[in-house]
């Protein structure tokens, strides 16, 4: 069941047809294998594809944003991340942005989500406001970001999604395609 929260829609973020929207990569994209380097690693999760062409046929730009703390914490290289976002490039068709941040949760840096960064620099990369732009995730620091960012955040929860994150989800699908079907149905 598609569900918005009893206060939506949310002040400032735009509830029509994105201008954008943003996946996370791994849980919501592609089958999550922690700190993956390995792009033969990569399966799509069920609907990926389907969803990632609907907002393409609907003429909406798509992008990536992902944190990737095994680069800080040395289990995987820039390049390996690098290398496993074009293999998920190649399943999907490619992006219109790419955001990485390669920081541990203690590096206080502003890319890491639930901070606002990638969303704010994927947002200026398309030419678009962030009030514009839509962030599709499996946990809560996805929709963290999106809120931190001022743009709309649907969460598609999964079993490692926390009761506490579906609960405080401004926007919560069951799975990808009736994510992109809120996100296009410009629902509240």
């Amino acid at each position: 069941m598609v569900q918005a929260a009893p206060d939506a829609p949310v002040a400032g973020v735009s509830q029509r047809v994105p201008r954008a929207v943003l996946f996370d990569r791994d849980g919501t994209l592609v089958v999550d294998v922690p700190y993956n380097g390995d792009p033969n690693l990569v399966v799509l999760a069920p609907g990926a594809e389907r969803a990632v062409g609907r907002l393409r046929a609907a003429g909406v730009p798509v992008g990536l944003v992902t944190n990737q703390s095994g680069i800080a914490r040395g289990l995987l290289t820039r390049a390996q991340a690098d290398a496993v976002n074009a293999r998920v490039a190649e399943l999907l068709g490619g992006f219109d942005t790419v955001q990485v941040c390669p920081h541990g949760e203690a590096d206080g840096c502003s890319c890491r989500k639930p901070r606002p960064g990638m969303v704010l620099a994927a947002a200026a990369e398309l030419g678009v406001d962030a009030s514009e732009v839509a962030v599709v995730g499996d946990i809560g620091s996805d929709v963290g970001a999106a809120a931190a960012a001022g743009a709309r955040g649907v969460l598609v929860p999964t079993p490692v999604t926390r009761d506490e994150e579906v609960r405080a989800a401004r926007e919560t699908a069951p799975d990808l395609l009736a994510a992109v079907d809120l996100l296009l149905g410009g629902c509240a």
